[in-house]
């Protein structure tokens, strides 16, 4: 689909402002609303029209406990929540793992970091592939977490609420799982990674895939994935030897090819007809990762 006729397609604008695209449906109606039309509800969010009608069917005592005072002292309808809630929380959960490793003797680094020996059994190593995420939670310094998670705060404000909280969630750990298959397949399996960078460079790879099809102007993002995916290379060419390399580009590369193949997927199964295949092609990506980690062990057998 071409940015053209994903731009002529209504289903991607609001139905009550025709001028603003989103990815958001209507939880009970399936239309498509922007964040200002979104109201937070126990099964996702839902529209203005579906909210009234809630309201209207909804008892008197829970329509009391709904109603807030104004300044002026009348009333209104309940406030509608657009904050990009997942994003704090993983931001929140992210920092509590980074403080875990400041107090003194703690383990946390060595039980959650990732290598590929935890993935491979032929390696006589542990197998423990829950570290292929717990590496996310696991930062070097306070600059490392400081700058991924300054990255996370400034996308998700805007990916979050066009996506939706389940979408966006899945897209940052499918991403980072991407990182760390790629750091299996391309790197020393004793060597030892730890950070969100992979998850933070699949936003980038999906705000990029999802930015070109809705016509935006994605050339200031795709500077941004440039220069961020060189400082490696720059940082090992300066003192003559890659193996000096802090930042794993492996995770990177591949947080980002998984985010931009999880956007595709986004951009292409919009409509609410093709939602179920966005969620099968989902597992598909989850598979397909999977099964990579045993190229490593193949190709050592």
């Amino acid at each position: 689909m071409t940015s053209e006729q994903f731009t002529r397609n209504r289903e991607n604008y609001c139905y009550r402002h025709p001028d603003r695209q989103s990815f958001v449906l209507c939880q009970r109606c399936l239309r498509t609303i922007c964040p200002e039309c979104q109201t937070q509800a126990a099964v996702g969010v839902i529209c203005p029209d579906c909210m009234r009608e809630q309201q209207k069917a909804a008892p008197r005592a829970v329509k009391r406990g709904w109603r807030r005072p104004r300044a002026q002292g009348s009333t209104m309808s309940i406030v509608r929540d657009t904050r990009p809630l997942a994003t704090y929380w993983i931001i929140g959960i992210t920092a509590l793992g980074y403080l875990t490793q400041l107090i003194p003797g703690s383990p946390t680094q060595r039980l959650l970091q990732f290598a590929g020996i935890y993935v491979m059994p032929a390696t006589g190593a542990p197998f423990e592939p829950w570290r292929l995420l717990t590496a996310l939670l696991v930062h070097q310094s306070i600059w490392h977490i400081g700058l991924n998670m300054l990255a996370l705060w400034m996308i998700g404000r805007s990916l979050e609420p066009l996506l939706g909280r389940a979408r966006f969630v899945v897209l940052y750990l499918l991403s980072g799982l991407g990182g760390s298959v790629a750091v299996a397949l391309l790197t020393d399996p004793r060597v030892s990674v730890i950070g969100a960078s992979g998850a933070i460079f699949g936003l980038f790879g999906a705000l990029l895939v999802i930015g070109r099809h809705i016509g935006a102007n994605v050339t200031t993002i795709a500077i941004v994935i440039g220069i961020n995916f060189a400082i490696p290379f720059v940082q090992g060419l300066m003192p003559g030897s890659m193996g000096l390399v802090a930042i794993s580009w492996q995770a990177h590369l591949g947080g980002l090819v998984t985010g931009a193949a999880i956007g595709f997927v986004y951009a292409r199964t919009r409509a609410r007809r093709r939602r179920s295949a966005q969620i099968w092609l989902l597992v598909a990506v989850a598979v397909i990762l999977l099964a990579l980690l045993a190229v490593p062990t193949l190709v050592r057998s």
